[in-house]
Parts: C-alpha cells; sequence; structure tokens
C-alpha cells in the first residue's frame, strides 16, 4: 500500500480540513481528472482502489497520474481499553483532500473510456466528485 518511506514525525496532530484547495486545482498532466467536491481524509487503501477502477476500465491504456498521496498518519487505541495512558499506535496514512483537489488524472485514451474510468473510479472514493477536462 501507499506509505511515506520516512516521516520526521511518527504521530501527527488531526489538524482541520478548512477552507478550498489551494493548489492541484487544475488538470495539468493529464487531459480529464477527477475533482473533489468535499473535504475529507482518504486513506490508501481507497486511492488503491480507485486506482485498481481506473486501470481495470482502460484496459491499462493510456496514462494515469495520482495527484494526491498519503502522507498523514492516524492513530487508533485498541479494542476494549480504557481512555487515557496516551496516543494509540499509527494504524494507516491518509491524504488530506480539500474541495477542488484534483484527484487523479488520465490521458491516452478517448473521452467515453476517460469519463467511465473516473466515474467508476468515484464509486470508490468517500467524497462527491467531479469530473474536468483539461480543454474547457
Amino acid at each position: 500500500m501507499l506509505q511515506p518511506k520516512r516521516t520526521k514525525f511518527r504521530k501527527s496532530f488531526r489538524g482541520r480540513m478548512k477552507g478550498l484547495a489551494t493548489s492541484g486545482m487544475k488538470v495539468t498532466s493529464g487531459d480529464y481528472g477527477l475533482q473533489s467536491l468535499e473535504p475529507s481524509w482518504i486513506n490508501e487503501k481507497q486511492i488503491e482502489s480507485a486506482r485498481k477502477a481506473i486501470v481495470r476500465e482502460t484496459k491499462r491504456k493510456g496514462k494515469l497520474w495520482l495527484k494526491i498521496f498519503p502522507h498523514k498518519s492516524y492513530t487508533k487505541k485498541p479494542a476494549e481499553v480504557r481512555m487515557g495512558k496516551g496516543k494509540g499506535d499509527v494504524a494507516g496514512y491518509v491524504a488530506v483532500v480539500k474541495p477542488g483537489r484534483v484527484m487523479f488524472e488520465i490521458a491516452g485514451v478517448d473521452k467515453e473510456v476517460a469519463v467511465a474510468a473516473l466515474k467508476k473510479a468515484s464509486t470508490k472514493l468517500p467524497v462527491k466528485t467531479q469530473i474536468i477536462s483539461r480543454h474547457i
């Protein structure tokens, strides 16, 4: 799964997902992109399953860019443990996605295939999305 090779700190604060994305709002590499319409944490399993859906739908033609990466660690305490005694262990990594962020880009396939692939990928993600084009 996707996770950073090294981090400066093992555990991170939760932070806030206030406001719109400040970067990565336009399709830069591909022809079509999947843009988030709401804020959320997207974990490595969701990113991977969306990627697989796109690859399967395009029959491995064209090129795919992942524009998000799970840098942020999140922690979880074990089941049936009392409150207190510090922060839990790292359970996984998430990408913080704000509204307007382009998550996936695709090129080298025609419009119908690209739209179908990105629609299939959007069902795997916990956010509302829209498909955008570079040429609009």
